[in-house]
């Protein structure tokens, strides 16, 4: 008995032996791969619970093979993988890449032209890129010196093990170095801090901000509910409404320089004696197997509803990108986000428009200039170029007005499309030379009686010029024929008097001589 007893012990612990060999290893590959610490320290919510019932059904070692059904290949690609890419539809396109990221969207920078689209209306979870708003918001209503005192709410109305820097109620940075807590290391607490002291001491005011901005953007599928992108089912955007708002933060060169840090130290504060070190998260812009020659930065997002969403700039051949990829899995996000920079730089090109569109330039000079002015009134903006894929000629674009441009040195836009596709657009600019306003009735633009316009129309101003010298032309010859005349009387007069003294001389000769013989 004792005998069986100590066989049936030995069995025992040899199972959990066993199952101790298999486990261990598993755990700590999860816990120490790269790409699972990057999801741990961009987490914004706290891990879902297991569901034992499912874990066990993919497992493929307790798969029942009787049934059939083969089974699945753990490095397929998802099922988003194979959805439909929108831009590959448009004519004479290149084809884009398969991303597995669920929606993706490439948009060039400096005119907000979309060169590749998968799902880019398809509402999801912004998660931490949700940041990007935040810090733009904050750097256009404060002082990067501005002292900001962290109040017990800001710090702690976080969820349990969602990305933080350690902040203590009473805690005090400046605005400068709360923005690098919120962009490198993507820390909750400081999103908080941050958006608290622009909103006045009210953090759903800030939220107000944001969401006005948002609309103000057009980006009217999305919709804010906290300033740090934890999970909210009613806090989402869409790729393009992502980008847009990352397009428009990226001309804020606080902004670009921040996100293009590497890492940055925070100082000691008033509670804390140690420095503290921030990462920047985006793997793109650091050096290893994930960078990308020519990234400017961006921002990371992560919670387990969301999955991965990545937002990344980048620099290549005058050309300037912003790429959203949304819900993907580890690292489909960085793959996906190489392919679509890879993709633009390898088939698109930039063309200067004010450099390859003469006949505008042409055209424009004729019927803007300013008579003896050698400056015309208006000119193409000089930096504004067009994107068009690699092969095509600029002359393959067509242009047509567009709303007036917005600014004082602004008085038109020129909206360029080739295929059907916009690809650019220039505005046209004043020059600053000076010409007179005067009064008059547009009837072909329902001008309004006596509206204060700029008239420029150089035919008339050579025809004005044509009768003002006309004009000075004929009162010189008056003045020329009045005074001729006098000289002409006074000539005759003259002559006259002449003949009369040359007669009365003779006539007086003729005496004297009949004197003589009479």
């Amino acid at each position: 008995m004792n005998h069986l007893k100590h066989r049936v012990i030995s069995a025992v612990c040899s199972i959990t032996l066993l199952s101790g060999t298999f486990s261990l290893p598993v755990f700590a590959a999860d816990a120490n791969s790269s790409e699972s610490t990057e999801a741990i320290s961009q987490t914004s919510e706290t891990a879902a619970p297991t569901d034992t019932t499912t874990a066990q059904s993919s497992d493929p070692a307790s798969t029942d093979t009787t049934s059939g059904t083969p089974p699945t290949d753990p490095n397929a690609p998802p099922e988003s993988y194979n959805w439909e890419v929108q831009s590959d539809s448009w004519a004479s396109w290149p084809k884009g890449p398969q991303v597995a990221a669920e929606t993706a969207i490439l948009m060039d920078v400096d005119s907000g032209e979309i060169l590749y689209a998968k799902g880019i209306d398809e509402k999801r979870y912004p998660a931490s890129t949700t940041k990007i708003m935040t810090a733009w918001l904050a750097i256009e209503n404060s002082n990067l010196s501005d002292q900001i005192t962290f109040s017990t709410d800001a710090v702690y109305s976080i969820e349990p093990g969602s990305t933080h820097i350690g902040i203590k109620p009473g805690e005090i940075l400046t605005m400068e170095q709360s923005l690098y807590a919120v962009l490198l290391a993507s820390a909750n607490e400081v999103s908080n801090g941050v958006a608290e002291y622009v909103g006045g001491g009210s953090i759903s005011a800030f939220v107000d901000k944001m969401n006005e901005r948002a609309a103000s953007l057009g980006c009217n599928n999305t919709h804010f509910m906290n300033p740090s992108g934890l999970h909210d089912d009613n806090h989402y955007t869409t790729a393009r409404d992502l980008a847009t708002i990352a397009r428009s933060a990226f001309q804020n060169k606080i902004f670009r320089k921040i996100i293009g840090t590497e890492y940055y130290i925070e100082p000691k504060t008033n509670l804390t004696d140690e420095e503290r070190w921030l990462n920047n998260h985006n793997k793109m812009l650091l050096s290893g197997e994930k960078h990308y020659d020519g990234c400017l930065g961006g921002k990371t997002g992560y919670t387990t509803v969301a999955n991965n969403t990545l937002v990344s700039f980048a620099e290549k051949d005058g050309i300037t990108l912003v790429c959203v990829v949304m819900d993907a899995a580890t690292p489909d996000h960085y793959t996906d986000t190489r392919k679509l920079f890879d993709y633009c730089f390898e088939n698109f090109q930039a063309l200067n428009i004010s450099e390859n569109d003469a006949g505008l330039a042409k055209d424009n000079g004729k019927n803007y200039g300013v008579l003896n002015n050698s400056e015309p009134y208006v000119k193409l903006d000089e930096d504004a170029y067009i994107i068009m894929p690699k092969g095509a000629q600029f002359s393959d674009a067509s242009y047509k007005k567009t709303e007036s441009a917005k600014g004082k040195k602004k008085v038109a836009r020129l909206a360029y499309t080739y295929a059907g596709h916009e690809v650019g657009s220039v505005d046209i600019v004043k020059t600053g030379a000076k010409v007179k306003d005067n009064y008059y009735v547009n009837t072909d633009s329902g001008q309004k009686k006596n509206e204060r316009v700029i008239r420029i129309d150089p035919a008339w101003l050579i025809v004005a010029g044509v009768v003002i010298v006309a004009a000075v032309v004929l009162l010189f010859l008056a003045k020329r024929a009045y005074d001729n005349f006098y000289v002409i009387r006074h000539q005759r007069k003259t002559k006259k008097n002449d003949k009369m003294r040359f007669r009365e001389k003779k006539r007086k000769k003729y005496n004297r001589r009949k004197d003589r013989f009479f």
